[in-house]
């Protein structure tokens, strides 16, 4: 009984409730239970990370023992019993949560997740609407100090996902626990506020935090403000893992490909223009295409790694400052975008821009952070002005009052509304590389790619390789997602052990699909349904290859000259620079 190691092949008999149910013996009793049609609710489990049963909530009583189990951290075994709704189980929960609630504040109404907490909703189910103990909150100030993750602490249920989140997946170590019994809190090196420690504002701790601890900050008000205000062009551009899951916050499946409705929701809300970072990231691809092709033609820095992930670019700063020659100089798509539609289109349009306000909408919340970078004002003004999450996107379509899900398919803006197939899946992991391949392989060979499908770039393996064939010549790849995946093939770099050419990296598991601006509740299946939608809008649009976006060929035609002209040097490419850690060491320690 968990003390042999279990064995997946073998099948053992339970019941649960009296259910009977057959399942391999290392299933946990949490899962066997879903089997039999019994949720058995949870806290501080996230089925994306490792288990810490810290909150207890889970409990299951065993037939014929006094002490209770958690169902989060304990696998059968064949012939157990387990009642999941005993009157020991009931109060043992309902204790747990009433010590939770003693200690949280009780703003629902004033807080980002109410009506999405999972805290709240486990208070609904279980009935618990007298309190035992009298509400005792913790009075911690909320730290909203950097403009990207706000931290209200206060909140903090010290279920500990952020933190497994930020030293094991993402392996950034921004936050950990500290101090024992009542004192526990989740916290930074020192008490820091977060730009003063390793933090890459990749968001993902927000992803997983189950309550309104952790969120981004809400820049909606100056988008509201921006539209309301007639002496300013008001243009927005929306990244494209996107689409893929804004229909989730109204109720559809995830995956769901929703760009028409979205882009009638954007007009809907008033915005002068509405236009397609997918446009940016087919110039992206036809400078870092180029990129890659003169670094290999004149013995450049390889591999060339991609930077069109924010978080990735802090984490490279951060940790890895002697491998920033290997970064693409390429702004990413939504700074390319920004600067763009401060210089090429208001002399298409004939717009003053000064007049112009950019905003994004983005599945991120380091984007916040990029866009107010020193550097991205190469227009002469700055790129971008305003960057929302895709929640934050549908809390304006909540406050506008209009049914998203009634609302008729529209078509973007030209001519920065026009992309491809390529520029669709750069929201997942693979899709950087694989537009990449499909327009390089072409300028390489000069010949037609038969099939502009490269299955062996897909999914949601942490490390990928690959090795393509352009016509004789062979181009080694990688591709990474998620930052501790990331971290294998960096050492490989820097030790000197690998011979790739080309590497694509994104910060978030599963690429900007997964990113820590997307709907609350995301899990791997989540992901996994975004990825597929991605693909889909991919094979449904007629152009599939960067280089044949009409749009793209006027910007050069007209504008730019050439990829890697002197300028679109200045505007589209810049320099990554080393972020020191100001954490090392207290002075006098």
């Amino acid at each position: 009984m968990g003390h042999h190691a279990s064995d997946p092949n073998k099948i053992v008999n339970i019941t649960i409730d009296g259910v009977p149910v057959s399942c391999p013996e290392t299933t946990l009793i949490l899962d066997a239970a879903k089997m039999a049609g019994i949720d058995i609710p949870v806290l501080c489990y996230h089925p994306d990370l490792k288990v810490r049963a810290t909150c207890r909530l889970c409990v299951v009583e065993l037939k014929g023992q006094k002490k209770l189990k958690t169902a989060c951290s304990n696998e059968v075994w064949d012939g157990a019993e387990f009642i999941t709704n005993s009157p020991a189980v009931r109060q043992a929960r309902k204790d747990v949560l009433e010590l939770i609630l003693a200690e949280h504040p009780q703003d629902c109404l004033q807080c980002v997740r109410n009506t999405n907490c999972e805290l709240q909703q486990l208070a609904r189910d279980f009935g618990v609407s007298k309190p035992l103990f009298a509400n005792q909150p913790k009075q911690i100030p909320i730290e909203d100090s950097n403009g990207v993750i706000v931290r209200d602490m206060a909140k903090c249920v010290k279920c500990g996902r952020c933190v497994e989140m930020c030293q094991e997946v993402q392996t950034v170590g921004a936050i950990n626990t500290a101090q024992r019994s009542v004192e526990y809190e989740v916290t930074t090196a020192f008490d820091r506020p977060l730009q003063d420690s390793t933090c890459i504002y990749c968001g993902q701790c927000i992803a997983v935090c189950p309550v309104g601890a952790l969120y981004e900050k809400d820049d909606t008000e100056k988008v509201w403000q921006a539209l309301g205000d007639s002496d300013k062009h008001v243009i927005v551009q929306v990244a494209p893992a996107v689409r893929v899951a804004l229909g989730e916050e109204f109720g559809l499946e995830p995956g769901s490909i929703t760009t028409g409705k979205m882009v009638a929701a954007l007009r809907r809300l008033g915005f002068d223009k509405v236009f397609d970072t997918d446009f940016a990231a087919d110039v992206t691809i036809m400078e870092e295409g180029n990129e890659l092709l003169e670094r290999m033609s004149h013995g450049g820095t390889l591999p060339l790694i991609t930077s069109c992930s924010p978080g990735w670019i802090n984490f490279v700063e951060t940790f890895y400052p002697d491998l920033l020659d290997n970064v693409s100089t390429c702004k990413s798509p939504q700074q390319m975008f920004g600067a763009l539609a401060k210089s090429y289109y208001p002399e298409k349009a004939g717009i003053d821009a000064a007049k112009i306000v950019s905003v994004s909408i983005m599945p991120c919340t380091a984007k916040k952070y990029e866009s107010a970078r020193l550097e991205m004002n190469s227009s002469g003004y700055r790129d971008v002005d305003i960057v929302l999450t895709t929640r934050e996107l549908a809390r304006m379509v909540k406050q506008a009052g209009f049914d998203f899900n009634k609302l008729s398919n529209a078509e973007f803006d030209a001519p920065l509304g026009i992309s491809t197939g390529a520029a669709v899946i750069f929201g997942t992991s693979g899709g950087v590389m694989e537009a990449a391949l499909r327009t390089v392989y072409e300028v390489v060979t000069g010949k037609e790619l038969a099939n502009v499908d490269f299955e062996g770039v897909r999914g949601f393996t942490g490390v990928k390789e690959a090795e393509v064939d352009l016509d004789g010549k062979k181009v080694k790849v990688a591709i990474a997602n998620g930052l501790k995946n990331a971290r294998v093939i960096l050492d490989k770099i820097r030790a000197g052990e690998c011979d790739y050419q080309f590497v694509e990296i994104m910060c978030c598991p599963g690429g900007c699909i997964g990113g820590g601006g997307q709907p609350w509740g995301t899990t791997q299946a989540t992901k996994e349904a975004r990825m597929a939608g991605l693909y889909q809008a991919d094979r449904e649009l007629s152009i599939r290859q960067s280089h044949k976006n009409p749009a793209v060929k006027a910007l050069y035609d007209e504008f730019l000259g050439k990829p890697l002209s002197h300028k679109s040097h200045e505007l589209l490419h810049t320099h990554y620079h080393p972020r020191h850690k100001q954490i090392s060491r207290e002075p006098g320690y």
